[in-house]
C-alpha cells in the first residue's frame, strides 16, 4: 500500500544517500511545470487529424517524438534526484535552475527538428522526404549549423548540472554529507564534465569535417556509453569501498 501519511515519501529514497529535500518547493513545482510545458511544445505544432491520411502522416513522427520525450524526461529525472538529495534553495542554486529550464525550453524545437531529420535519414524518408534530406546535406551548411546548435544546448545542460553538483559539494559540511555522499557528489561532477566534453567534440567534428559527413558527427555521442561504463567502473569501485568503510567504522571527517 502506498504510504500517504504526512512526512512519508511516496518514492523510496536511495539506499546509501540520505535525501535532504523536504516537501516539494515552489522551485521544484515551477521546474516541473516548465518541463511539462516543454513536452507540450513537442506536439503543439501537430493538428488533430481529420482524415486517415493525415493520421498516418502524424504517426510517422511518433519515433522522433518518443526520442525527444525520453531525453526531456531524463533531464527532468536528473533534476529531480538532485533536488531530493540536497534540497538547496539558495540564490545561486535558484539561478542555476532558472538557466537550466531556460536552456531546456529554448532547445525544444531544435531537438524536435534534429531527431525528425535523423529518423527520416535512417528510415529512408519516413518523416522528411528523401529529396529534402539530400538537398539539405549537399547544398548548404544547414547540417553543420543544426548539429552545432543542438550540441551547444546539450553541452550547456551538462555544464549546468556539473555546476549544481559542484555547488552541493562546496556545501558538503552544511549538508552533513558522509564520505560516500561526498564522493558520489564529486563523481557526478566528473560524469557531467565528461559528457560536456563529448558535446564539444561533436561541435568540433561538425565544423571540421567535410559538409557531406558533418551530419554523422552526432555518432560521437555514442562515446557517452564509453564514458558512462568506464567512469562507472572506476568510480563505482571507490564508492563501494567507501560504503564498506562506513559499515566497519566511523567515516572520516569531510575535508
Amino acid at each position: 500500500m502506498i504510504r500517504e501519511l504526512a512526512g512519508h515519501q511516496l518514492v523510496p529514497p536511495e539506499k546509501h544517500f540520505r535525501w535532504r529535500g523536504g516537501e516539494i518547493t515552489r522551485l521544484e513545482g515551477f521546474t516541473d511545470a516548465v518541463f511539462a510545458f516543454a513536452v507540450t511544445l513537442l506536439v503543439v505544432s501537430l493538428e488533430v487529424p481529420h482524415t486517415f491520411t493525415e493520421l498516418i502522416v502524424a504517426m510517422k513522427g511518433f519515433v522522433a517524438f518518443a526520442i525527444c520525450f525520453i531525453m526531456l524526461v531524463q533531464v527532468w529525472y536528473y533534476h529531480y534526484i538532485y533536488s531530493r538529495r540536497y534540497g538547496l534553495q539558495t540564490t545561486y542554486a535558484i539561478v542555476l535552475n532558472a538557466v537550466l529550464i531556460f536552456v531546456v525550453l529554448f532547445y525544444v524545437y531544435p531537438l524536435k527538428f534534429l531527431f525528425t531529420l535523423v529518423v527520416g535519414e535512417f528510415t529512408d524518408g519516413l518523416t522528411v522526404p528523401r529529396e529534402e534530406l539530400n538537398k539539405m546535406i549537399t547544398t548548404n551548411n544547414q547540417p553543420v549549423v543544426l548539429m552545432v546548435i543542438y550540441s551547444f544546448g546539450y553541452t550547456a545542460v551538462c555544464i549546468l548540472f556539473a555546476l549544481l553538483y559542484h555547488y552541493a559539494y562546496t556545501k558538503r559540511k552544511e549538508l552533513e554529507l558522509n564520505e560516500y555522499e561526498t564522493m558520489r557528489t564529486m563523481h557526478a561532477v566528473i560524469f557531467q564534465i565528461g559528457f560536456a566534453v563529448i558535446g564539444l567534440l561533436v561541435i568540433a567534428a561538425a565544423v571540421l569535417l567535410p559538409l557531406r559527413y558533418a551530419p554523422y558527427s552526432g555518432l560521437l555521442y555514442s562515446l557517452n556509453s564509453v564514458i558512462g561504463f568506464g567512469l562507472g567502473s572506476i568510480l563505482g569501485k571507490r564508492e563501494r569501498l567507501a560504503i564498506q568503510r562506513m559499515k566497519t567504522g566511523p567515516a572520516p571527517a569531510n575535508s
